[in-house]
């Protein structure tokens, strides 16, 4: 099927009861496209209509709002199905949050770890959730837990920017991160064929309850 031209006011979501098609459309003129994709400029409703008949197909407002609507003539059906596919489709894109938890004592095996687990998250597109989890005296000196959290932004720059600076709240230490455009995203500390694998959990947290999750 055809690519719909995109322009604004497009019913590219709105329920099939919400969509006007031939005789409910209460326009007099209407901006046509034929099944092709081919303008063919403004006319009369009742003469956009008589040429879907002629195709044996629907006459469908898809931009309700533009100055006159914007109807095509196509399957109406098949407008619906591919409505509907799109927007399963971008739901199941929508980048998820990850999170990685880290501690102020944090080794330089475990730091790195999680670091290559990071950027395996943000380089996939999804958010990522950066958490510093402080323990008795620690709260003490927790500007040493947000230095860790600040080396971490540091090191996956290649991948992400930071939203916000770290914000303490309690014991926790934490901030977001989010991925930078696809094309300008670079690994760093893993191999070219992380694209292609499957998130799983990361088992190498330092403490228990401390794994790194999906939100």
């Amino acid at each position: 099927m055809p690519n719909y031209p995109r322009q604004g006011g497009y019913n590219r979501s709105a329920p099939s009861n919400l969509i006007r098609k031939n005789d409910r459309i209460r326009a007099r003129e209407v901006r046509l496209i034929d099944p092709q994709g081919k303008q063919l400029g403004v006319m009369d409703r009742d003469q956009a209509l008589a040429l879907a008949r002629q195709y044996g197909l629907d006459l469908v407002e898809i931009a309700a709002t533009a100055t006159p609507p914007v109807c095509r003539i196509l399957d109406f059906g098949k407008y619906m199905y591919e409505l509907s596919k799109k927007s399963k489709e971008k739901a199941a894109s929508t980048s998820k949050i990850k999170e990685i938890k880290f501690r102020v004592r944090t080794e330089q095996h475990d730091y790195m770890t999680k670091v290559r687990r990071a950027e395996e998250f943000l380089f996939k597109g999804n958010k990522l959730k950066l958490t510093m989890m402080y323990r008795g005296r620690e709260m003490e000196h927790r500007e040493l837990g947000i230095d860790v959290l600040k080396r971490v932004v540091e090191d996956l720059a290649q991948v992400g920017v930071a939203d916000s600076p770290p914000r303490i709240s309690g014991r926790i230490a934490g901030l977001t991160m989010s991925p930078l455009p696809q094309a300008r995203r670079k690994l760093k500390f893993n191999e070219p064929d992380i694209a292609s694998r499957e998130d799983s959990p990361d088992d190498s947290a330092e403490d228990e309850g401390d794994d790194d999750t999906d939100k």
